[in-house]
């Protein structure tokens, strides 16, 4: 679901600044790590030279979310489960422009995209894959200290950028680790035992 969340977003993203740039044959955003946004290769297919880059920079565990039952009702039964993991995604848009103006503009659009849409559901968002119930993304600011711990982290300089959080991503394999039916009827012992002393 990690990476049919963040396509889904950078399909999203993409389609609002054509909208705002006009249309476009290449994408503007690219799914893509930002360490190497720097990188020499400016030419081939993997470039990420002159464009926005979303990428994924923490995983977290939602604990709050998380369904304390391991079981499962069902029509016929109780099918025993562990309960899906929740997840929160951490995601970093970061405009890698020959220009710095237009890295400023294309990074105030993408803050004013999630601002006019910041929560999708499969009812207003129907290309929203079928496992993914509700993302909600927030934007998440860093102090100081903590953009130059990512940064310092990713190996790479400063460029203009912004981190997102996305809540709220299931996992769940759907294995059954056991299964049984209803209890239907309740019965009792009334045999007493005699004591014969």
């Amino acid at each position: 679901m990690i990476n049919e969340t963040l396509k889904f977003i950078s399909d999203e993203v993409n389609n609002y600044l054509s909208l705002k740039l006009g249309l476009n044959t290449d994408p503007r955003l690219v799914l893509g790590n930002i360490s190497r946004a720097l990188d020499n290769d400016t030419t081939g297919t993997n470039s990420l030279s002159n464009k926005a880059i979303l990428s994924l920079v923490n995983v977290e565990e939602d604990r709050l979310a998380k369904q304390p039952e391991n079981f499962v009702k069902t029509e016929t039964g109780i099918t025993y489960k562990n309960p899906p993991t929740c997840l929160n995604l951490y995601i970093l848009f970061a405009v890698n422009r020959t220009e710095y103006s237009d890295s400023l503009k294309w990074l105030a659009f993408i803050i004013q995209f999630f601002q006019y849409q910041n929560v999708f559901t499969r009812i207003s968002h129907p290309a929203l894959d079928a496992g993914i119930e509700k993302l909600i993304v927030d934007l998440y600011t860093l102090n100081f200290e903590q953009i130059n711990h990512l940064w310092s982290t990713m190996g790479g300089k400063y460029i203009p950028s912004v981190l997102y959080k996305v809540r709220q991503i299931s996992i769940d394999e759907n294995a059954t680790i056991a299964g049984g039916g209803f209890i239907t009827e309740i019965g009792t012992n009334t045999k007493s035992k005699l004591v014969v002393s």
